[in-house]
């Protein structure tokens, strides 16, 4: 197993380093999620990156989102046994943001990861059903919930509406910020504090992650062709390596049905443009769940 994990961080530190290169592009994403090696003419947007694209146990949902409504069945676990908790990134979770959203305790698209403000809608869904508010779902919070809602259909479980902004992070609250949220799946263009604009995004694969941490835009390019895919990065703000903040017909044509290869992907080509007509080459860049 230790051979195998050294073989791995060597091959991703490679392809890393291939991408400070050339910059990247969106990448298919096959049914469970996984990214494929197809060039991009075969690309389709996803989810963000997720570890290991579960599906949920009541779930049969296909994880490009075209297929139909996903199923719910009583969960298996003992109803104190834990489900999913923060730092849970599943189908299952999908699900239960979509539940959660159903009833007003989630007000955001689903993302299948169990952040912070998922533990707060849960809590907020515990308490009015008079079970404890520990923020974490268990058999019995499952089950209440499943009675309390309906099945997702697709559109619920990966709506392709714009993005509610999550809280800043507050490396995002001094200065002239690129503030990017993979839990929200948001980018915030923020000064002194104030939000000036937002728009959604999407990030890279598990494979070919978004580097997550604090960055400075150093360069931008208003025009540009990724040397390594060939296709079109408009209105680029590089700030890490190859990565950079671009404009994606890709991610505006399918959603959230794939991935980048590390780049922060916008869909609103207009709003976008407006923003880097504003940002300045060492403006800070924040990446963060």
């Amino acid at each position: 197993m230790h051979r195998t994990s050294v073989i791995r961080r060597s091959v991703l530190a490679a392809a890393a380093v291939a991408l400070a290169a050339t910059g990247c592009t969106a990448q298919a994403v096959g049914a469970a999620g996984d990214s494929a090696a197809g060039g991009p003419s075969s690309a389709s947007p996803s989810s963000p990156s997720s570890p290991a694209a579960t599906a949920s146990p009541s779930s049969g949902a296909s994880a490009a989102g075209g297929a139909g409504p996903t199923g719910s069945a009583p969960a298996p676990a003992a109803s104190g046994e834990v489900l999913m908790a923060e730092g849970t990134e599943t189908e299952q979770v999908r699900e239960l943001q979509a539940r959660l959203r159903q009833l007003g305790h989630f007000h955001r698209s689903p993302t299948a990861f169990y952040g912070s403000m998922t533990a707060k809608a849960v809590s907020a869904f515990q308490e009015k059903q008079g079970l404890t508010a520990t923020g974490e779902v268990d058999g019995a919070t499952w089950e209440s919930l499943t009675a309390a809602s309906r099945t997702p259909t697709a559109g619920e479980l990966r709506p392709p509406t714009t993005n509610e902004l999550d809280k800043p992070d507050a490396r995002c609250m001094t200065g002239r910020v690129l503030c990017i949220s993979k839990e929200s799946r948001t980018l915030a263009w923020m000064i002194d504090g104030k939000v000036v604009s937002a728009m959604d995004v999407r990030f890279g694969s598990e494979n070919t992650p978004t580097r997550e941490g604090t960055f400075k835009v150093d360069r931008k390019e208003r025009e540009w062709k990724s040397t390594l895919y060939h296709t079109s990065m408009p209105y680029s703000m590089f700030f890490s390596g190859g990565q950079a903040v671009h404009y994606s017909a890709d991610f505006k044509a399918r959603g959230y049905n794939g991935g980048s290869h590390g780049c922060v992907n916008v869909r609103d080509m207009d709003r976008l443009a407006s923003v880097f007509g504003q940002v300045k080459v060492g403006d800070k860049v924040v990446v963060h769940w």
